[in-house]
């Protein structure tokens, strides 16, 4: 990561809340969230990735 996102008392208080609820679907296990969210994360960069390299070739 080569970028620090910084939030405001707004966006930090509808990013808890989301996490609270995503720690909810999976029946409170923080770790077990943490994990899927690790795993959607790199997913979503691949995705990301292969965009830019397609934008390069053009």
């Amino acid at each position: 990561m080569d970028r620090i996102v910084r939030l405001d008392s707004r966006q930090e208080a509808a990013l808890q809340a989301v996490a609270h609820k995503f720690i909810a679907l999976h029946k409170g296990d923080a770790v077990k969230a943490l994990k899927e969210m690790i795993v959607l994360n790199g997913h979503l960069q691949e995705r990301l990735d292969g965009l830019q390299v397609s934008r390069r070739r053009q």
